[in-house]
């Protein structure tokens, strides 16, 4: 299985998302990149959101009420979950499809190869995103509602591929949607993680997408962590801003969970 669902309190609304925490490569995968072993490390090591499935773990753990967690086992390099499947949106330019043609400084990862790539879609994008929209349905009929809290890293300093790499790189970046973020759940961000700037870098917030834009009761925010906060880059070991951070992520699990309960609101996929 391409992921796994980690089970909450059965009153918890909130879902974790931890979509690029993983290094793992299919045999399938790794065979169709044209990259050596340490080629293909680099690219692990700079596209990879080392220890975000870590901070969202023990952020579950320390919460009154224990949120979901829906965790990609398998990198980003097999297929990216987040991206559109049909068409590359603004990544397409940068060759970082749903099925990733080039790396994070422009290096060719595969050949052009449309066959291949419905077989890694049909193989690994469709079933995680039924397995996330299955998991959305389920807190939706227990809870009413469902908050997806979509947790990634971003490095200090801009990787060549991102389009928007001169903009502000605050300690945490703030991804948002209008129809399915609501200012009360941008605020308990905010109070939870101090220094926070919204949608810089990277916009937007990941939403199944039977839900996108028709369901104002699945509400979203991209938590995107800068990684000089908590690890030595560009992929670790881990420092002590870790437990801070997953601390602060827990106080907003809270604020999102039963008892604070940010009233719906109003995906452009991240980078």
């Amino acid at each position: 299985m391409g992921f796994e669902v980690l089970p909450g309190a059965p009153e918890s609304p909130v879902i974790l998302h931890v979509p690029h925490a993983s290094r793992e490569l299919t045999a399938a995968a790794r065979a169709g990149i044209l990259l050596d072993d340490e080629a293909i490390a680099e690219e692990l090591d700079r596209l990879t959101d080392a220890y975000t499935d870590v901070i969202a773990q023990r952020a579950a753990a320390t919460a009154t009420v224990r949120p979901w967690i829906f965790e990609n086992r398998l990198s980003r390099l097999v297929v990216d979950p987040e991206r559109f499947p049909d068409d590359r949106e603004m990544m397409r330019v940068a060759g970082m499809g749903a099925v990733y043609t080039h790396g994070f400084a422009g290096r060719r990862l595969r050949d052009p190869d449309p066959v291949r790539d419905d077989l890694l879609l049909a193989a690994h994008f469709a079933p995680y995103a039924a397995g996330m929209s299955a998991l959305v349905g389920d807190r939706l009929a227990a809870t009413g509602r469902a908050v997806i809290l979509d947790v990634h890293s971003y490095p200090a300093a801009a990787l060549p591929y991102e389009l928007h790499g001169d903009a502000p790189r605050p300690p945490v970046c703030l991804g948002a949607d209008a129809f399915h973020t609501p200012p009360e759940l941008i605020a308990a961000a905010a109070a939870a993680f101090g220094d926070v700037a919204l949608d810089t870098p990277f916009a937007g917030c990941y939403v199944p997408l039977d839900r996108y834009r028709t369901t104002r009761a699945v509400t979203a925010l991209m938590i995107e962590i800068r990684r000089d906060g908590y690890l030595i880059e560009p992929a670790g070991p881990a420092t002590a801003g870790l437990a801070s951070l997953a601390t602060a992520l827990a106080a907003l699990v809270e604020a999102a969970g039963p008892a604070g309960a940010p009233a719906p609101g109003r995906s452009e996929r991240r980078a």
